[in-house]
């Protein structure tokens, strides 16, 4: 019973995520027809309501190990894309320049219901510096729903260095709006309030 609750839960999320965010019909990254991309909403939660995030572990895009337990004391950015999303293809550029910015910032990409040779060639083609995990069936992506799920793709989820998830952007992110955001995580009291 437990697990075809489970199975379900994770087909509505999905279901949800395709309605949300990308389809795969579009081809071209000028080309928006056939995408539902996430509404560009963004929000920042105030440290006593951040739920701790969970610990990501698996095996990278290069096959390097991955485990976002490593984190604790620095913020973090975790990016769900895929490589048949042109609202994902329009913001790698963005992430990348955000990255280059804050090298003290932990950069994770989650790569969802893609397969590795398009998710490879989408890595080399923007020169994305950081880790990208496959999550193929979307099991990372749901590990987040009892804090602020990805609800499109693209989402991007903030990580406080607490390991708290602090905010979450909908659709396709502004290098300008996701660096201000991790300026305002870095400044904060490292103590912070207990989650």
């Amino acid at each position: 019973m437990r697990t075809a609750g489970k199975r379900f839960g994770l087909v509505a999320l999905l279901a949800a995520l395709t309605l949300a965010g990308c389809s795969q019909e579009a081809a071209d990254p000028g080309d928006s027809a056939g995408f539902v991309e996430g509404d560009g909403t963004s929000v920042i939660l105030p440290v006593d309501q951040r739920k701790p995030a969970p610990v990501l572990t698996g095996t990278d895009l290069n096959g390097e190990p991955v485990d976002t337990s490593t984190w604790q004391g620095s913020p973090g950015v975790i990016n769900v894309w895929a490589s048949w999303c042109a609202p994902c293809r329009a913001e790698a550029p963005e992430l990348v320049a955000v990255a280059k910015q804050n090298p003290d910032v932990n950069f994770l990409g989650l790569d969802t219901r893609d397969s590795d040779a398009p998710a490879r060639a989408f890595v080399e083609k923007f020169g994305i510096p950081y880790p990208n995990l496959p999550d193929p069936d979307g099991q990372l992506v749901l590990q987040f729903s009892d804090s602020l799920p990805p609800q499109a793709i693209p989402s991007t989820l903030l990580v406080d260095a607490q390991g708290r998830v602090a905010g979450r952007f909908l659709g396709a992110v502004e290098a300008g709006e996701l660096d201000a955001a991790l300026q305002d995580l870095v400044a904060e009291d490292p103590g912070g309030a207990s989650g």
